[in-house]
Parts: C-alpha cells; sequence; structure tokens
C-alpha cells in the first residue's frame, strides 16, 4: 500500500473527529468520518468503469484504502444509483462544506493549514493512484479525476479560499538569456495556481490540468513497474493573437519541469526570422542552433504556418521543417515542440507534412477573449500599474471592447488590444494632466478620466 496516501486520508478522518466535537457538525446518526469515507468511496465509482479492464485490482483497492469490500456487481449498482446523475459533478460533497465551515471560522482560507484544501489535495491523490492501479488508464479516467477536482476547486474559491489545490510576449534573445532559469521555487501546484488566475481560458485551464493528471498518473505506473504506453507532449495552440499563448507556454514549461518531464524549465521562443535563411543550407544550420538551445526545455514557434506557407523554389521553410522533424525524433526525452498560429492555417500548416500531423497529435484551442473578460485583463493592468478608472472611464471602456469584439476584425489582437489601449490612455492621460505642474495631486495621477480613454479612437 501507498504510505504516503493512507497517511493522508488518515489526516482526514482526523480533522473530521475534530470537525464533529465542535458545534460545526449537527448531530446525526453519520460520523463525520463516515460521511468522508462515503465521499470518497461515490468519487473513486465515478472514476471506475472507464478503462474496460479487469476490475480486480480497482475492487482491491477500495478495500484497502476505504474499507469497502465491494463485488462488480454491487459497484455497478452502486455507481448507478449515487453517480450517474450530471448534477454529481455539479456539487461539491457533503464533508468539504465542513471542513470549509471549519475554516472559516478558524479564519484560515489560505492554503497554509487550510484543511478545506488538505481534503481537496487528499481526493486528488486518491484518485490518482486508483486509475494507475491497474494495468490500463483511460483519457475518460483523466478527464473525470480532472472534472471532478476543477469542481472542487471552484467551489473552495468561491468561498474566498486561496491557493487551491491548482489555483504577454518575449523576445527570443530574452529567452536565450534566462535559458534554464526556470523558477525552482515554484512547485507544480503554484505554476497551476498561476495557471487559474489568468483571466478566461477555462477550456486551456482544463486540458492543462488533464495534461498534468495524465503525467502523474504514468508516473505512479512507472513507480510500480507497469508498461508505459508512450504518448507525445508536443503540441498546436491554435488561436487568435492576445489570447494568451506564450503565457500558457512559459508555465507549461515549468510545469513539465516539475513533473520531472524536462531537466529545465526553459521556453526558446522563435518564429520564421529565427529559423529560414535565404540561402542554401543556411536555414538547416540556424534551426539546429536554435534547437540546441532549446534542448531540455521547450521550443515555442509562433506563427509556424508561415514555414510552410510558400512554395517557391527559393523558399527554404521546409528545410526548417525537415530539420525540427528530425530534431524531435532524436531528442524525444528532452525536447517538447509547441507550435502556434491562427487555427485554420495551423490545419495547413499540418497537412503540409505527413511527418508534422504525426508528431503533434495534442491541440489546445484559444478563444477569444469575451468584452467582460477583456475588461477584467484591463483591471489588472491599471491595479498592477498603479492606476483606477473612474465609472465613466468604465463604461466607456465596457463600450468600446463590447463593439471591437462585435466587429471581428481581422487586426484584433485580445489581450494586446487591452495593452495598447492603455499605453494610448496613459499618454493622453499625462498630456492633460501635466499641465498641473508639480501641484498635481496623487489622486490625479493615478485616475483615467472618460475622455482619457476617448482619446484611443482619435
Amino acid at each position: 500500500m501507498n504510505n504516503e496516501l493512507t497517511s493522508a486520508l488518515q489526516a482526514c478522518y482526523t480533522v473530521a473527529d475534530e470537525i464533529e466535537a465542535s458545534d460545526i457538525y449537527p448531530s446525526s446518526n453519520m460520523k463525520l468520518q463516515e460521511m468522508v469515507q462515503f465521499d470518497f468511496l461515490q468519487f473513486l465509482a465515478y472514476l471506475c468503469f472507464s478503462d474496460g479492464a479487469d476490475m480486480r485490482a480497482e475492487l482491491s483497492f477500495i478495500k484497502d484504502y476505504l474499507g469497502y469490500d465491494f463485488d462488480i456487481a454491487r459497484l455497478s449498482s452502486f455507481k448507478y444509483q449515487r453517480v450517474s446523475a450530471a448534477s454529481f459533478i455539479a456539487n461539491p460533497p457533503r464533508s468539504l462544506s465542513y471542513f470549509a465551515q471549519r475554516d472559516i471560522n478558524a479564519r484560515t482560507t489560505g492554503k497554509n493549514n487550510s484543511k478545506s484544501l488538505q481534503l481537496v489535495d487528499t481526493f486528488q491523490m486518491l484518485g490518482e493512484a486508483f486509475i494507475a492501479c491497474n494495468n490500463v488508464s483511460s483519457p475518460i479516467e483523466i478527464g473525470h479525476l480532472t472534472s471532478y477536482v476543477t469542481m472542487l476547486d471552484r467551489y473552495l474559491k468561491s468561498l474566498g479560499f486561496s491557493g487551491s489545490h491548482s489555483t504577454y510576449g518575449t523576445s527570443r534573445q530574452e529567452n536565450k538569456s534566462n535559458a534554464g532559469e526556470s523558477s525552482p521555487s515554484l512547485t507544480v501546484d503554484n505554476l497551476l495556481e498561476e495557471l487559474n488566475a489568468l483571466t478566461g481560458l477555462e477550456s486551456v485551464k482544463q486540458d492543462i490540468r488533464n495534461l498534468v493528471n495524465i503525467i502523474k498518473v504514468q508516473k505512479l505506473r512507472e513507480t510500480r513497474g507497469m508498461k508505459q504506453p508512450s504518448i507525445s507532449l508536443h503540441m498546436v495552440f491554435s488561436g487568435n493573437p492576445g489570447t494568451g499563448k506564450t503565457t500558457v507556454a512559459r508555465l507549461l514549461a515549468n510545469i513539465y519541469k516539475g513533473l520531472g518531464v524536462l531537466p529545465s524549465g526553459h521556453l526558446v521562443e522563435v518564429d520564421r526570422s529565427n529559423l529560414v535563411v535565404g540561402y542554401i543550407g543556411q536555414t538547416a544550420s540556424k534551426t539546429a542552433q536554435i534547437i540546441e538551445e532549446a534542448i531540455g526545455g521547450v521550443l515555442f514557434i509562433d506563427e509556424a504556418y508561415t514555414l510552410s506557407a510558400n512554395k517557391g523554389e527559393n523558399d527554404f521553410g521546409q528545410e526548417a521543417i525537415d530539420t525540427l522533424l528530425k530534431a524531435m525524433e532524436d531528442h524525444r526525452e528532452d525536447l517538447i515542440v509547441i507550435v502556434a498560429g491562427y487555427p485554420d492555417l495551423m490545419e495547413e500548416f499540418l497537412n503540409s507534412n505527413p511527418g508534422l500531423r504525426s508528431r503533434f497529435n495534442k491541440y489546445i484551442f484559444f478563444a477569444d477573449y469575451t468584452p467582460e473578460e477583456l475588461i477584467d485583463i484591463l483591471d489588472d493592468m491599471c491595479e498592477k500599474q498603479q492606476y483606477k478608472m473612474t465609472d465613466d472611464a468604465h463604461t466607456f471602456a465596457m463600450e468600446y471592447f463590447k463593439k471591437r469584439t462585435s466587429e471581428h476584425s481581422e487586426n484584433f489582437a485580445n489581450a494586446r488590444e487591452v495593452r495598447n489601449f492603455m499605453e494610448q490612455a496613459i499618454a493622453h492621460q499625462a498630456s492633460r494632466i501635466v499641465e498641473f505642474g508639480d501641484e498635481v495631486e496623487d489622486e490625479v495621477l493615478i485616475t483615467f478620466e472618460a475622455e482619457d480613454f476617448q482619446a484611443v479612437l482619435g
């Protein structure tokens, strides 16, 4: 048995006994420890029957760790009665609400000493071990694990808990100078919290969390001597400009390091101009040099479709692609490649070469931001740069972004649009208040008026 998991389960039961002895838990025929145990059982029932494998390992796991002696028929009946309804994945377990109330009463909604977060961590650990207990694991099981723990995180976040379980572009030269500097103090949970703090990108966050769970389960299976199916971690990031692709790639590089997938968490970001030279033989050499810089980390190729866009005899983009494909084969253990660009053009890129399609089988789509999300990004930028908006300015900004998103303009750049919007407003605000000289009040210095935003329209 897994001693770490056994200890985590026992710690939750101990907290349950403490809560039951307080005024938080009402008089009931069921002890809170039994409720926690039953909630764990429902969770495992939700995960099982997804991989078509022999169920003996799962039944043994449930008996060893939770004490329930089920056969397949009884577990199947239990699953049908308790967790088949759609409401199961939408509602947190009852026990978590008591753990949360305990933390609220104790004012421990942060990560340290939070028993609620400890319980969610145990659900995650229990699910990973359960999925890894037999010789087969399916994407459905991983998806169920991800969805359930994400639901728990959102519940705690709605109560004001911080640091929940899994709470914009640089140049190649900047990345080169930082190669290997991968923030070793950050754990995978820290990085997932940083990802979750980004505005919008809900489907992206779900995909990344799912990927993390797949890798964790693979690692568990490896420690138990089980065969590991080969999975490709190369990715396609498709989406319009300014949707956070580079930001997420940086976080993912460090997540890969934290999971032990890559020796370094550095990201090398390039585009066509960094790879292709207009002379025979030079492109392969330059591309190989860039790949060498990325070894141990992630190579992020923005607007990758430009490598295959021109088919003329004087275009050497194909030479860069051929060099890249060879490197991906030669460095399967220490190089991950992420290609990014507009959705339709990325499809054309992948279809341009059979080798590309076979190596990139993981796709993450970055949707455009909604007007509300763009305003959230603007609010965040203002806070970080010590600015604030009047109500009129805020209203004008919302109407502006509603109009911009509804136009579906090809040159709309999502978060970059917000940055440009704010930079122009800063310039106008400076021109407006400079006449006050040294007598200008602090409040005026930090406040955007509606006219500062209106100036963006020219």
